[in-house]
Formats: C-alpha cells, sequence, structure tokens
C-alpha cells in the first residue's frame, strides 16, 4: 500500500504478489486490491486479470458493498468499461464507512481520466481525492493526486506538517489507554480501530510529545 502510494508500483506489485500467490487468509483481499493497481500501472495486465478473477470469485462468495465496490474498481484497471466501472465502484465505496478506499477511488478515476484527455472532468476527481487523503493525512497518495493535479495543469499548495504538541481528542484516548498498558489490538477493540491505526496514531503522538516509547508516555505531562 505504501508503494502504490508512492508510486513505486512495481515494488508494490511484487510485494502483493508474494501475499496473493501464498493466498493468506484474512490478507488476500486488499492485497488483491493493490495487485491489480500496481500491475495496471507496470503494464501487466495478465496480472491484473488472474488478480480479478480471484476477486469476482471471493465477492461473490460474500456480496456486499465493500467486495462490489472493489470488483467494480478492479474490473475498470482489467480496461473493462473503465469509466463506468471507476464510477460504479466509488458510489457503492460511499456507502460504506472506508474512506480511504472511496478517496483511492477518486484518485485512480482521475489518473485515468487524465490519461484519456478529459482534463476538465479529471481535476473534479482529483481535487476530491486530494482533499480527502490529505485531510487523513494519507500523504503519499495526497502527494500523487498532487502530481496528478499538477499534470492537468492546476496549481495545488502542498499541506504543510499538523502543530506539534498538540493531541486530537482521539490521540489522547489512545495515548491515555497505551499508558495503562493496553496493547494495539485491546486499543482497537474499545476505539473501534485497526491494530494497524492505533499504530499509526501512537507513531504520530509519540512525534508531537517528543518520545520514543509506551514508558516514556508516563513521564510526559500526559501524566498529569
Amino acid at each position: 500500500m505504501l508503494c502504490n502510494g508512492l508510486g513505486r508500483h512495481d515494488a508494490a506489485r511484487d510485494a502483493a504478489r508474494r501475499v496473493f500467490e501464498r493466498d493468506a487468509v484474512g490478507h488476500q483481499a486488499l492485497a488483491t486490491a493493490e495487485l491489480a493497481e500496481a500491475a495496471s500501472r507496470t503494464g501487466d495486465s495478465s496480472l491484473v486479470s488472474v488478480a480479478l478473477d480471484r476477486f469476482e470469485v471471493r465477492a461473490a462468495a460474500t456480496p456486499n458493498a465493500w467486495t462490489r465496490g472493489l470488483t467494480a474498481r478492479l474490473r475498470a484497471l482489467a480496461g473493462i468499461e473503465p469509466h463506468r466501472h471507476h464510477r460504479e465502484s466509488i458510489d457503492l465505496l460511499a456507502g460504506t464507512p472506508l474512506r480511504v478506499e472511496v478517496a483511492r477511488g477518486h484518485l485512480l478515476h482521475g489518473e485515468w481520466l487524465r490519461r484519456e484527455g478529459h482534463r476538465a472532468e479529471a481535476r473534479e476527481h482529483l481535487r476530491t481525492a486530494h482533499d480527502l487523503l490529505a485531510a487523513m493525512g494519507l500523504e503519499a497518495f495526497a502527494d500523487r493526486a498532487r502530481r496528478e493535479l499538477l499534470a492537468t495543469g492546476e496549481t495545488v499548495r502542498k499541506r504543510t506538517a499538523e502543530p506539534t504538541g498538540e493531541l486530537t481528542p482521539q490521540e489522547l484516548q489512545i495515548a491515555a489507554l497505551a499508558r495503562e498498558g493496553f496493547s494495539n489490538p485491546e486499543i482497537g477493540t474499545r476505539l473501534f480501530l485497526s491494530p494497524r491505526t492505533v499504530e499509526w496514531h501512537l507513531r504520530k503522538i509519540f512525534g508531537k510529545l517528543g518520545i520514543s516509547s509506551r514508558r516514556q508516555l508516563r513521564d510526559t505531562a500526559l501524566a498529569h
């Protein structure tokens, strides 16, 4: 995912393919979507088709807005009525809590539109993608959207870093639970977040507080 965000699609393809080929339980759907995106950007159309075939089978077994939305995205990446399927994917994912996937859907659609020469329509999707991704702190993907907007002739100011030292309400919750000794999965369960999201927030918290470990949380002003 990181390499797709950075535009290092060859590295993303190779990393996702390892998970895809192992058919790892619990990670297969996400890895397949990342693989299809990376393969489409490296010109490996046969690998995109293989990813789509597997995803369609899984989506048929568990049909919901998320799997249907990603299936539509993979069809677009495979070159099957891209305009229609990109729009369908965004509409389906908009009905889920997965804001990241909605933003990435706008990014992919905007990229495709720009390459097809539809600059005005591309700008709409790319602006939406940039605003959503920047607001969520997904800097690599936001910068990818910014570069695409620049390619359409539109100037976008790069978002400045957040002021350090001030924790958001959610970061305060996570920091307090971490200080009490709860693990990332336990914190995630209480706050309805994935363990990886908790880990990401903790890295931001440590940076803002100028510390490097949970143990140091007890020695900061947070303890008071």
